[in-house]
């Protein structure tokens, strides 16, 4: 089954989690000194924050998934939609270890694709990402998490397990 992700920068971490914890009527399921994460199951959505620097504001969406075959799916359609798709593979992102890509809609709107596969005491860096979001599609040569294939456009990603978060 499928969640719907946001991540939303926020200015103040503190006064967000109140905020945020009041309108799910729940606590997060993951705080970090940086980070908050609420998995709600109504409405079904992985809802994040986080005061990293960034303009406040929706900082991406995404589609996380629960198997391989589900992003294998997800993976299949990011290609039918004809833009250009950066392949992490296995990473570490948010404080969680997956297999995910990334790809903007016509509008430079990130859309994050991911299976997570596991914890971690790191929130990771998304300098690559950041390339990715400024350069028109194009990833920077460094990397968020370890090395990373070169983004791709026309063929099918997976024909296997291995897309994250």
């Amino acid at each position: 089954m499928k969640r719907l992700h946001v991540h939303v920068s926020v200015d103040e971490l503190a006064g967000s989690i109140r905020f945020y914890s009041a309108l799910f009527g729940a606590e997060p399921a993951v705080v970090k000194a940086d980070y908050a994460k609420w998995m709600l199951d109504d409405p079904r959505v992985n809802f994040a924050i986080s005061a990293r620097g960034a303009k406040a504001g929706v900082d991406h969406l995404g589609i996380q998934v629960e198997t391989p075959e589900e992003l294998k799916e997800v993976y299949g359609r990011l290609q039918q939609a004809e833009r250009p798709v950066l392949e992490e593979g296995a990473t570490t992102c948010c404080y969680a270890t997956s297999e995910k890509a990334w790809t903007s809609d016509p509008q430079g709107l990130l859309w994050e694709s991911f299976l997570t596969t596991g914890e971690s005491t790191i929130y990771g860096d998304d300098e690559k990402l950041a390339g990715f979001r400024t350069g028109g599609g194009k990833a920077a040569s460094s990397s968020c998490c370890g090395s990373k294939p070169a983004p791709v456009a026309e063929s099918a990603c997976c024909s296997g397990p291995g897309a994250n978060k």
